[in-house]
């Protein structure tokens, strides 16, 4: 089928302009904001991210760790090779996939994660505090659906899947109990564990991505 171009080439510009700016807007905001979460626990936004993607998944290839957090491959392996190091990782293969390299948490790196769960506290989240006028308005936050679409188009159905699979998890696995997230699963409730005693000189470290 022949792709007839049915826009402007200023029309074009000024939408590619729009999400550019808009995008990197949002993200500074939420880089700011990430980082101030998890500042506390020595780590970086890469490393944080690997983690949520590890207890999603359940045993993710560094390709889907890759995918998933939009990162490259050899950023996915990087980190997670630092936080195998510091015993939140394993590394294994698979007896029929040889080829890909998969890591699931530990139970000190799942400790971590659901201590910086249980430290998440939503009004220090800008996009999350404007997010609420809308909430006010609408009754319910924004979804993006149009946004979503784009996404779909550019990373495929599978990234979507996963999406939606980390949301649900985050529902089912997650109880709220004095305006704290806590572990459905009382043995996996962390919240008088302390930092790891190799981590505490690393709790003053500005955390960086790549």
């Amino acid at each position: 089928m022949e792709n007839k171009k049915d826009f402007s080439m200023k029309e074009a510009m000024m939408f590619s302009h729009k999400v550019a700016q808009i995008s990197k807007a949002m993200w500074k905001c939420v880089e700011k904001d990430w980082q101030g979460w998890i500042k506390p626990f020595g780590l970086n936004i890469n490393e944080h991210h690997i983690l949520w993607i590890a207890f999603h998944l359940e045993g993710a290839s560094i390709s889907d760790i890759s995918k998933f957090g939009v990162m490259h491959v050899s950023t996915a392996f990087n980190f997670s090779k630092k936080l195998e190091e510091q015993g939140y990782l394993t590394f294994s293969k698979k007896e029929n996939d040889k080829r890909n390299t998969y890591v699931k948490l530990t139970d000190t790196g799942r400790d971590l994660l659901l201590r910086t769960i249980e430290d998440y506290k939503p009004e220090n989240y800008g996009i999350f505090g404007a997010s609420l006028k809308i909430r006010e308005l609408y009754g319910k936050f924004p979804e993006f659906d149009e946004l979503m679409a784009v996404i779909r188009s550019v990373y495929g159905e599978d990234f979507m899947s996963i999406l939606g699979t980390t949301v649900k998890k985050i529902d089912s696995e997650f109880d709220e109990i004095d305006d704290r997230l806590v572990s459905a699963n009382p043995e996996n409730n962390t919240v008088n564990l302390q930092l790891p005693s190799e981590k505490e000189e690393e709790i003053n470290k500005v955390p960086t991505t790549t």
